[in-house]
Order: C-alpha cells, then sequence, then structure tokens
C-alpha cells in the first residue's frame, strides 16, 4: 500500500501532466526513494493509482536501469561496460570490486552497503574505465578507475556511511 506522503507526491506529478499515467516513471521514482526500491506489491499499488495496468507499469520500470526492483545496498555501484570502458579494463574493475566487496555482478554485500551491478554506458568513454555511485541522494560519476582508486573509494564510501548512521543517531 502507499503511503500518503507517496500518494501526495505522486499526485503532484501528475498535476503536471494530461494524463495520469504519463506521471509513472514520476511515480516509480517517488516509492523508490521512500523504500529502496519498487517491489510487485508496490508495483501493483502504483498501477492502480495511476489507472494502468501493473504489466504496463512493470514494462517502464524493467525499461530504465535505475528502477530497482530487488533490494539494493545503500549504494548501487554501476560499472560501464561499453567497448571503451572494456577496452580500458572495466573488466579489472569489475574483478577488484568483486574482490575486495566479496560479492558478484547483481549482489549486494552482507552489511547491505554495496550491490554492484553492470550498465551499458555512462558517457564518459573518454575516462574510461567509469562506474557511477548511487545512492544516499548521490550520483557521481567516477572516472579513469583504477584498481588504487577503486580501493580508495570503497574505503571513503563506507566511512561516509558510518558518518551518517553516527549523524541519525545523533539526530534522534
Amino acid at each position: 500500500m502507499l503511503s500518503q506522503e507517496e500518494k501526495e507526491e505522486i499526485s503532484a506529478e501528475i498535476a503536471r501532466y494530461e494524463r495520469k499515467s504519463a506521471a509513472c516513471i514520476d511515480a516509480l521514482r517517488i516509492v523508490q526513494a521512500h523504500r529502496g526500491w519498487v517491489s510487485d506489491e508496490n508495483l501493483s499499488d502504483i498501477a492502480a493509482f495511476l489507472g494502468m495496468s501493473p504489466a504496463d507499469v512493470d514494462g517502464v520500470a524493467t525499461f530504465y536501469n535505475r528502477i530497482f526492483r530487488q533490494p539494493v545496498g545503500r549504494r548501487v555501484l554501476f560499472v560501464c561496460d561499453s567497448v571503451s570502458c572494456w577496452v580500458m579494463g572495466c573488466s579489472r574493475v569489475k574483478t577488484r570490486l568483486r574482490n575486495q566487496l566479496g560479492v558478484d555482478l547483481g549482489q549486494t554485500t552482507s552489511d547491505g552497503l554495496f550491490t554492484i551491478l553492470p550498465i551499458a554506458c555512462l558517457g564518459h568513454c573518454e575516462a574510461a574505465p567509469v562506474l557511477l555511485v548511487h545512492g544516499a541522494g548521490i550520483e557521481e560519476p567516477v572516472t579513469d578507475v583504477t584498481e588504487e582508486s577503486l580501493s580508495e573509494l570503497i574505503a571513503r564510501l563506507r566511512e561516509e556511511d558510518l558518518q551518517q548512521e553516527s549523524d541519525l543517531r545523533s539526530a534522534s
């Protein structure tokens, strides 16, 4: 069931369009922002709210690679595997990530912090290999990734996560 806050945010987006269904991607993003991902139940609730079929909403959700249909970590590391990144060594980046985090592509670390996902292209071919850090309110492209810079990135993201947890505990 959609929360009242989600319904209000989705309704605000609907008001911008001639047809309710045009707010589908907005509705998916709103629910994901609140819950971290879009479950089958959430998808059906969005469909009912927008007057669409669940299959149509699922078609939109699966088209966009940043709508998550299963739980993901607090940070999603999208590893570009386009031709440019492949030539420049994205396979080494993937191997280093898998070894350092102890998970494979599509999996989430046991602490729930990182999920590694491949992505077709991030549009930074001149600075390959590239990955995109998604989560905690940011989308940060990381260019010219090396095995060393990757280790530094992971350490920084872990530190930021610890700081955010500490800040949340202090605020409550």
